[in-house]
């Protein structure tokens, strides 16, 4: 008499699953290089626009165990939960305090939203992405490796190619330039709302609103 219960129970589970997953914290992650010789580079864009994410939230930084700084927020008086994250290791080891992160704040991967610059987009132009592969960003290729899963959300802030036969190296580890500083502000503002679009309304809304062309 018990197995057709038994048997209710286990086809709500998925169900259960979804419901749990809808209610727990997203983890944001700003990627860049550690210190302030690295802090105003290109490479460093994602971390940068973390910073304005938090500042919008009056979220402050702290040293966590997991080799990052975090700041804990909520979107909204009683919103989702977000876990504001640059991670404290150099870009091509990022998947380290990722998913350390994920596993102290029991994040899944599908809650888990990166910031980072992108060669493929314009400067001053945002992207929105849910998952597939790298791109030969490093910091990808570390998370995706660490994790085992590129299921992930991004929002990728353009930079642009580099000029004439720069190396794309030199470029990403240059800061922006004078002109590029003017337009920067906003590039910025933009990439924040695109997490809080991402947070609150889902990937496929966000990628409609943000991934128009201009």
């Amino acid at each position: 008499m018990l197995q057709p219960q038994l048997a209710t129970q286990q086809s709500l589970q998925p169900q259960q699953q979804s419901n749990q997953l809808s209610k727990s914290a997203y983890l944001i992650v700003g990627l860049g290089n550690p210190g302030p010789d690295y802090s105003a580079n290109r490479h460093n864009v994602g971390q940068m626009a973390l910073s304005v994410l938090a500042d919008r939230l009056g979220a402050t930084f702290k040293s966590h165990k997991s080799n990052a700084s975090v700041a804990e927020a909520r979107l909204g008086a009683g919103g989702p939960k977000v876990i504001l994250a640059k991670p404290g290791s150099y870009m091509n080891t990022s998947g380290g305090p990722v998913t350390s992160l994920m596993k102290f704040y029991d994040i899944d991967i599908a809650h888990v939203v990166v910031l980072h610059d992108e060669l493929d987009i314009p400067a001053e132009d945002v992207r929105i992405k849910s998952g597939g592969g790298h791109g030969g960003h490093n910091g990808l290729r570390d998370i995706i490796a660490a994790s085992g899963s590129n299921e992930f959300a991004r929002v990728r802030i353009g930079i642009g190619r580099p000029p004439g036969r720069m190396d794309t190296a030199d470029f990403v580890l240059k800061d922006f330039s004078s002109a590029e500083r003017k337009g920067l502000p906003v590039t910025l503002e933009i990439a924040a709302d695109a997490v809080e679009a991402i947070v609150l309304d889902g990937v496929l809304a966000a990628q409609n609103k943000f991934n128009t062309a201009s």
